[in-house]
């Protein structure tokens, strides 16, 4: 019986930095992306630009993935959870990472090009933050507002690319999504407290102390709150309220999970976040589809 074909070591390794076996953290990016471009659109938007938006998220998480590992190298090989990181490790160099990082982006702005010019102009503005936040965490108290900030920029991206524009409600949308980001990035930072504490690293669960589970589940609450506000006068019907719901109800099972602070429970909470965002999208994408 022949053994699987594995990839070669080199390949195995950039795999291993873009989180290549991780999808999480590109969901997370991808749901309210593509939930903005079905509001844009009134609907489906079209293959190009679901094509183009779900490719360029992969690719931007991907090099996103390189930059952070390279900026946290020093502070991630005393932490448990990421110090056999490649880069962390030595595996691989920083030039090589920073590379590769290079070559995704590009190739993300690639596919932005073929969008239009306010598309084109925003996505500058999205590289600026995304590079901002790997060095935030050294600044700023709550350096998750940062990530919040460039987790959220495909919704903006998306009515631009849409629409030509990017109007208030895209803003709203980033607003609420915003607070979607901070629940779940805090209940990230939870499961590394005790070692960002030691290594002196600023993250929102040592700001917040005691009242991260309380603030978490604020946030998810306002998230929720301003979506559907934002989106009532769309008229999206019982499949959007019944994605809300489904969205609402998996927030209160992560505060079973979160509440006790645990390690397991909290990154298990943060990995099933996704499915969250999913489920407003398929609100959205089923309202639209049936009015």
């Amino acid at each position: 019986m022949s053994l699987p074909v594995q990839p070669p070591r080199k390949l195995r390794l950039y795999l291993d930095l873009i989180r290549w076996d991780r999808p999480a953290g590109w969901l997370l990016l991808l749901w309210p992306t593509l939930s903005a471009l079905w509001v844009a659109a009134h609907g489906f938007p079209g293959w190009h630009l679901l094509a183009v938006f779900t490719l360029g998220t992969v690719l931007m998480r991907s090099a996103g993935c390189c930059v952070n590992d390279v900026a946290d190298r020093e502070f991630d090989r005393h932490v448990k959870r990421t110090a056999q990181r490649p880069v962390t490790a030595g595996r691989i160099g920083v030039k090589e990472a920073l590379a590769l990082g290079a070559a995704l982006a590009l190739a993300a702005f690639a596919l932005v090009l073929t969008t239009n010019a306010a598309a084109i102009a925003w996505s500058f503005a999205a590289l600026a933050i995304a590079l901002l936040y790997p060095y935030a965490k050294r600044l700023v108290s709550m350096p998750q507002a940062v990530l919040g900030v460039a987790f959220s920029f495909g919704i903006p991206m998306a009515f631009a690319a849409v629409q030509s524009r990017v109007p208030l409600l895209a803003w709203v949308l980033l607003l609420g999504n915003l607070f979607w980001v901070l629940a779940y990035d805090t209940e990230y930072a939870m499961v590394d407290r005790d070692d960002d504490l030691r290594i002196g690293i600023k993250t929102s669960a040592i700001t917040l102390g005691r009242a991260d589970v309380a603030v978490v589940m604020a946030c998810y609450g306002a998230f929720l709150a301003i979506w559907l506000l934002a989106l009532a006068p769309r008229a999206l019907g019982w499949p959007f309220l019944l994605g809300i719901a489904a969205a609402a109800a998996q927030a209160l099972w992560h505060w079973r999970l979160i509440r006790e602070r645990t390690r397991e429970g909290c990154f298990k909470a943060f990995r099933l976040n996704h499915w969250v965002g999913f489920a407003v999208f398929a609100g959205i994408a089923a309202g639209y589809a049936l009015k």
